[in-house]
């Protein structure tokens, strides 16, 4: 009996220190959470009071600049556009009739070969002859007014300095009483449509004599040239062949 006793006095105290412990445990725990609790309700409370982020403002002076650039790249660009247009179109006006002027001109070559196989000899010991050759001369002179009306002209070439814009030498003469680089003969006649060459004109240029700067300048080739005003040995009526003119064909 006694012994039991001492085994239940013995018991007494370790579930004594039990219940204090886990009673300690306990009131530990509740501490944390409400610590966390604290903390947490401190954490939403500075979200609360803290101001909300800005949105980004955007550069508006920046983004109308680069419109402005843009827009202005864009008009150039049609403008660029339309004065390509319309010179497409003001080309394709003027040179339509390209191909058929360069065909139509072989007709003023035919009639001016039968003018040349027929002589003064011929003509006068031949009145028929001489009123035909009357005929075709008529002929002649009215299809090149036509070709002037489209803006079709004769290239001026006998006489003149041979110029390789508007000339094509087939044969060279040696011929002392000719400035050397002159056109002596015309082969061909050459033609312009507009501003630009049709043909050329096939010509034969004299080799031979002083050139026409040595004329100018007394026959000395290295003479300075004349000053301007002083009599010339040669003056062109007009502008010298091959001015402002397109090789495009």
């Amino acid at each position: 009996m006694n012994t039991e006793n001492e085994i239940q006095a013995d018991d007494q105290p370790e579930t004594s220190e039990a219940a204090a412990q886990a009673e300690q445990d306990a009131m530990a725990d509740a501490a944390r959470e409400a610590e966390a609790e604290a903390l947490e309700a401190e954490a939403e409370a500075e979200l609360a009071g803290a101001p909300a982020p800005e949105p980004e403002t955007p550069d508006l002076a920046a983004e109308v600049a680069e419109l402005k650039d843009k827009l202005l790249r864009t008009m150039a660009e049609m403008e660029n556009t339309r004065r390509i247009a319309a010179r497409e179109k003001a080309d394709a006006s003027k040179y339509a009739v390209t191909n058929f002027a360069r065909d139509i001109v072989r007709v003023a070559d035919n009639l001016g070969m039968a003018m040349m196989m027929v002589t003064d000899e011929a003509r006068q010991a031949d009145k028929n002859l001489d009123n035909l050759c009357v005929g075709i001369d008529m002929t002649m002179k009215e299809l090149l007014n036509i070709f002037e009306s489209y803006g079709i002209k004769p290239v001026a070439a006998e006489g003149q300095p041979f110029d390789h814009n508007v000339h094509e030498a087939v044969q060279q003469v040696e011929n002392t009483e000719v400035p050397k680089g002159t056109v002596m003969q015309v082969l061909r006649g050459g033609f312009t449509l507009q501003d630009r060459l049709l043909r050329p004109a096939q010509v034969i240029v004299s080799t031979g004599g002083p050139s026409a700067a040595e004329v100018a300048n007394g026959g000395d080739e290295n003479a300075p040239a004349p000053a301007e005003g002083a009599q010339q040995a040669y003056e062109p009526s007009a502008a010298e062949p091959g001015t402002n003119l397109d090789q495009e064909t």
